[in-house]
């Protein structure tokens, strides 16, 4: 791309956004939006001078535009991350070419994802000859993989049709880190990650997650650490998930699942490539009993459960019992080590082995060695074990490693200084935005905060009921759903109920669908019974070709990111007001250093926390300008205590529904409002 002309970014980008210009021909529909604006000014002035910028978008002003046109005007080289692959999906094929189109300019963009995204030809081939699939199925999904490979450019499953992302078979088509051979491997030459790696070289916009951000600066393997020094332009979209995807990726962890995968293709390779040179049952075997004994040391815990482990073992568990484990475990690795060293010769593949059991036997002994100071150590509890540690943000490193990434302070190829954008709809509730510039190091950058366009006091309504149990009573759960099912039944469907906890999920979820089975009134879809996208695409037909509308009830991912304009959701419930749960060892760890630091625990990290969660929910309601709906908040506390204004200030500015009989009557007009709209004998 040729940079813009010496006058600078300000006038090219004020006339893109002009009526008539380049963008209303890019974007349907598309109106001025002085916030829209405000914020590419912003971008234009950071891109041109360095530094970063964070910037808080309500819903409506359109930050992807704000954001691509005076990147893209301003001729630099642009990294581009978001919060998941959808969206990646999303910016590379729709929002991107529509609007390169639209500027007139020769840009190159590739699209680049983590290495569990692509089909990986080696391990394809080795899948053919596995014996263990785990059903017909399987073999049947294989089938379409292998097919589909030889007609696939890029390699990325997201390409293939009614591929479940849940599916069993992914992993064993995919490549790990700590699997791939490299450049040792047969298929070296025809590998759609080093493919995609190679492209986004090339490429003038790139477009990445966060995963695949944080995974190469903890282990430098993505591609991302030739790719990075070339960019002076990083925008980071969805910013509010960039902490918690951090502290992921930057601590260290061990799973018995790692272990199982370990000793799974240890067996596999040897019995294919080494047979009778070694005993491969046996050595498999005892990485296996290792890692299953490492999870009996744990004892009975609850599905789902987080141990904190402050001492020398998690939560309760024997310390001496809890050691053994380990020493057993890294005993394991290391005889694995040592029967490979005999083959090593043989295959690439065994060289490879080696370098899992070394690194695989270098964790078990770091977590028999105290926690790292300033970190939190615990231990999730589910089909598999995995041990973690963390720090407790990604301050440090967004500081170390992005900020002041080169020795020339963080500057391009050219010597200009780095731009660094930094964007959400939700990024906090004070006009410092500190719930994120804190715990992400960004306490010097400049903020801006743009308003939402939309007007939600005539757009939408708000509902707290006060007779309702609390949210710690038993009652609590079935009232919610009791509500949402005589609100849903008004609207016929349309309705999304958001719960903080899998157990309510469970809970309001079952008490739904037996309240409306049978009955070929409404549809209740729950979170698990299909996968995400499934679920959001039914959501989205609502009671269309004569089906039954649809009530959602989901948790967790849905809270945000999910996308549904119109009238397919005009009522969202909420069940209680989103806490971090204190039990959480992270939660906890977090909330003991302010204590330390002589603040409140629960005004300068609970009560944020909590804000800026409940308005990532709310947001799901109003998407577009002419959408009407009500948000309905289960908790008493909100309109009770004296925390809930802070709360209340955070969301957008609804009208308030003080009765039932309000709720009901607006329920009833937006019923009537639709039909109305959509009956032709009433048109």
């Amino acid at each position: 791309m040729e940079p813009a002309a010496s006058t600078g970014l300000a006038e090219p980008v004020r006339e893109a956004f002009a009526p008539g210009g380049v963008l209303s021909r890019a974007a349907d529909h598309f109106r001025p939006r002085p916030e829209q604006t405000e914020m590419a000014a912003a971008v234009a002035r950071t891109i041109e001078a360095g530094g970063a910028l964070v910037v808080e978008a309500g819903t409506g002003v359109g930050k992807t535009f704000s954001y691509l046109v005076p990147a893209l005007l301003s001729g630099e080289r642009i990294l581009l991350s978001t919060a998941t692959k959808t969206l990646q999906d999303q910016l590379f094929g729709r929002d991107l070419p529509r609007l390169v189109e639209a500027l007139g300019l020769p840009v190159r963009a590739a699209l680049l994802k983590g290495r569990g995204s692509y089909l990986c030809l080696q391990r394809l081939e080795l899948a053919r000859q596995d014996a263990t699939l785990p059903d017909r199925s399987s073999v049947r999904a294989l089938a379409r993989i292998e097919q589909w490979s030889h007609a696939t450019r890029t390699g990325d499953l997201a390409e293939l049709p009614g591929l479940d992302e849940r599916s069993p078979l992914i992993p064993l088509v995919t490549s790990t880190r700590e699997n791939c051979l490299g450049s040792q491997c047969p298929k070296f030459r025809s590998c759609h990650v080093n493919l995609a790696r190679r492209e986004a070289l090339a490429a003038d916009v790139v477009v990445i997650n966060h995963h695949l951000f944080f995974a190469d600066l903890a282990v430098r393997e993505s591609g991302m650490a030739e790719l990075l020094p070339t960019v002076r332009v990083a925008i980071f979209d969805e910013a509010h998930q960039l902490n918690e995807t951090g502290v992921q990726f930057l601590g260290r962890q061990l799973g018995t699942g790692q272990l199982l995968d370990f000793a799974r293709d240890l067996l596999g390779a040897g019995l294919q490539l080494a047979r009778g040179l070694a005993d491969w049952q046996t050595v498999a075997g005892t990485v296996e009993r290792g890692a299953r004994d490492l999870r009996l040391a744990i004892g009975r815990q609850p599905p789902g459960a987080r141990l904190r482990w402050v001492d020398e073992a998690p939560g309760s568990v024997d310390p001496g019992s809890w050691h053994d484990a380990l020493e057993q475990l890294q005993l394991a690795c290391t005889d694995a080590m040592a029967a490979l060293d005999t083959v090593s010769e043989l295959a690439p593949d065994f060289v490879r082995l080696h370098e899992r059991a070394a690194e695989l036997a270098a964790r078990a002994q770091r977590f028999a060695a105290p926690c790292e100071p300033g970190a939190v150590r615990w231990v999730d509890v589910g089909a598999q074990l995995r041990l973690v540690e963390s720090p407790l943000d990604i301050a440090q490193a967004v500081q170390e490693k992005l900020l002041k990434r080169d020795p020339d302070g963080g500057e391009g190829s050219d010597g200009a200084a780095r731009a660094w954008i930094f964007t959400s709809a939700t990024l906090g509730d004070d006009p410092a935005l500190s719930w994120f510039t804190e715990p992400c190091g960004l306490q010097q950058a400049q903020v801006l905060r743009v308003g939402s366009p939309f007007d939600y006091a005539s757009q939408a309504a708000l509902y707290v009921p006060r007779d309702i149990a609390r949210p710690n009573e038993p009652a609590h759960s079935e009232q919610v759903a009791a509500l949402a099912a005589d609100a849903a039944a008004r609207l016929g469907g349309r309705t999304m109920v958001l719960t903080t906890t899998l157990r309510a999920l469970r809970s309001i979820g079952e008490t739904l669908q037996r309240r409306f089975e049978g009955s070929g009134e409404l549809e209740v879809l729950v979170q698990g019974q299909w996968p995400k996208r499934r679920l959001i695409e039914r959501f989205r037909e609502g009671s269309a070709a004569g089906r039954p509308g649809c009530v959602l009830v989901a948790s967790a991912s849905f809270w945000e990111g999910v996308d549904v304009p119109g009238d397919a959701l005009q009522l969202v419930v909420i069940d209680k007001l989103p806490f971090p749960p204190p039990g959480d060892p992270l939660v906890e760890a977090r909330a003991q250093r302010l204590q330390s630091q002589g603040r409140s625990p629960f005004n300068d990290y609970f009560v944020p926390e909590a804000a800026v969660a409940l308005k990532q929910g709310a947001g799901r309601l109003i998407r577009r300008e002419s959408d009407e709906g009500v948000l309905v908040v289960c908790d008493t506390r909100l309109a009770t205590m004296g925390y809930g204004r802070r709360l209340l200030a955070a969301l957008p500015p609804m009208r308030r529904l003080a009765t039932k009989e309000e709720l009901e009557e607006t329920l009833e007009r937006l019923a009537a409002t639709r039909s109305s709209t959509t009956d032709p004998a009433l048109t």
